[in-house]
């Protein structure tokens, strides 16, 4: 088996030194359609999925009657949505074309994002909340076995990082959007401008839903022939397997089986849950509620305010991930991320410190999700193996720990205690260290099995 050894960091380059020219322009042509793809989706998802809170300080809770803890449970809802749509897909990634699945989902939940400015009353909100996060429940998982399927272990995380930064573009644009649409669309054809933004997004999200169908280059045992060549294709299959990874298997009962049996599928599980827990912060709105209870700005600048703490994020993920790559490795990458997490949620849970550190406190959120991208894809590597065990445990691991947020975020970050989150920064702290220690336990379980 070929070895890639980690390089110093003055060393870093995106090509590994054993990669062939021909090996390069192929690597350059899957860059080329899968990242700006899954990171124009990403976007729009996080556009989508955050427009919520921002919605809700720019009017939505007045037009619909919210008086006590509607936000946090149509986050809940979202979440439930998300939860129990992934569940079909543990079985049919190794099933069906990624290059198809993918887009049909996209699609509908644009059409349902579209659907939520017609909301008059907390019910039928939460139905559209729920089918939004149905529709969208596959595509982190599945292009996270789209990355696995194609790159090897020491090329995944500084990619998925690059269509991770959509998720805090994604949050930075729809609080602009908002500001725009309630400084200027506000009364325009009898709609609050919080009603205009989801027509925004819908228009945003359609269309790309549609281009993944072109240009996702689907997996090695069921690639798109629009895009690649059977000499691409043998290209690709031949460097993945020098690098042991397997390309085809479909998932059977016999590969669960032989999953369930393996340590490294339980303590990635009990990781993933750590790390969902430890970034709720990052979902619960305290950001944009505090901002908004300081009682200075108005709705749109307090949506304009609201798009700096992501806008830090994007640059905290690329550091995490390429870090992670080229010279961390996975288990100290997740160390750095949530060192610094800690380090804001202890000044949140004091609060009483002066407001410059608050704002402090609050650019820090976004540390907590910046290393999600290297947790994937330590699970892509770790289970390298096999693509039925790969794509069983990625949907396995993000159903399963998105789920423990549905309830743990809706008893620690109740709206009515907004913006000062006690038990929440809390419960938050106390999973960020714990998603260190197991992280840095699986590393030495790893480095011993070898």
């Amino acid at each position: 088996m070929q070895m890639w050894h980690r390089k110093k960091w003055y060393q870093i380059q995106w090509f590994n030194d054993g990669d062939t020219p021909r090996e390069r322009r192929l690597i350059t042509k899957l860059d080329l359609l899968i990242v700006p793809y899954a990171f124009l989706a990403y976007w729009t998802k996080y556009i989508d999925q955050s427009n919520l809170n921002n919605a809700y300080v720019a009017g939505l809770k007045e037009d619909l009657g919210f008086k006590g803890n509607e936000l946090v449970q149509l986050q809940t809802m979202y979440i439930v949505g998300a939860v129990t749509g992934q569940i079909p897909f543990m079985f049919l990634f190794t099933y069906m074309p990624m290059n198809q699945l993918i887009p049909v989902l996209d699609i509908a939940w644009g059409i349902f994002t579209l659907l939520q400015f017609r909301a008059n009353s907390f019910g039928e909100l939460a139905a559209y909340r729920f089918l939004v996060g149905w529709f969208e429940a596959a595509f982190f998982p599945a292009m996270h076995y789209i990355f696995g399927a194609w790159y090897r272990g020491d090329e995944i995380a500084r990619r998925a990082g690059t269509f991770y930064v959509g998720l805090t573009l994604g949050t930075l644009t729809a609080g602009l959007i908002q500001a725009g649409a309630s400084a200027r669309l506000d009364g325009v054809n009898g709609l609050e401008g919080w009603r205009w933004m989801y027509i925004i997004c819908a228009l945003i999200t359609i269309p790309i839903g549609i281009l993944g169908y072109f240009i996702l280059p689907g997996t090695p045992d069921m690639p798109n022939r629009w895009l690649l060549n059977e000499d691409d294709v043998k290209v690709a299959k031949a460097r993945l397997t020098r690098a042991g990874h397997a390309i085809e298997g479909k998932f059977t009962l016999a590969s669960l089986r032989r999953l369930a049996g393996k340590w490294q599928l339980w303590a990635l599980l009990l990781l993933d849950v750590f790390f969902w827990n430890g970034s709720i912060n990052q979902s619960a709105g305290g950001y944009l509620l505090w901002i908004k209870s300081l009682g200075r700005y108005s709705t749109s600048r307090v949506n304009e305010l609201g798009a700096i703490s992501p806008a830090v994020g994007i640059v905290y993920i690329l550091t995490i991930c390429f870090l992670s790559d080229l010279v961390l490795g996975p288990a100290w990458a997740i160390t750095l991320a949530h060192t610094f997490n800690i380090l804001g949620l202890i000044i949140l849970l004091i609060w009483d410190v002066p407001e410059p550190a608050l704002w402090f406190a609050f650019m820090t959120t976004y540390f907590s999700v910046a290393m999600s991208s290297v947790l994937y894809s330590w699970v892509n590597t770790i289970l390298k193996g096999s693509p039925a065990e790969r794509s069983f445990a990625l949907v396995l691991l993000n159903a399963v720990s998105q789920s423990t947020t549905a309830w743990t975020q809706l008893l620690v970050f109740p709206t009515v205690e907004a913006p000062r989150f006690k038990k929440g920064y809390a419960f938050v702290l106390a999973n960020a260290v714990l998603l260190i220690v197991t992280a840095q336990i699986i590393r030495l379980l790893l480095r011993r099995s070898r």
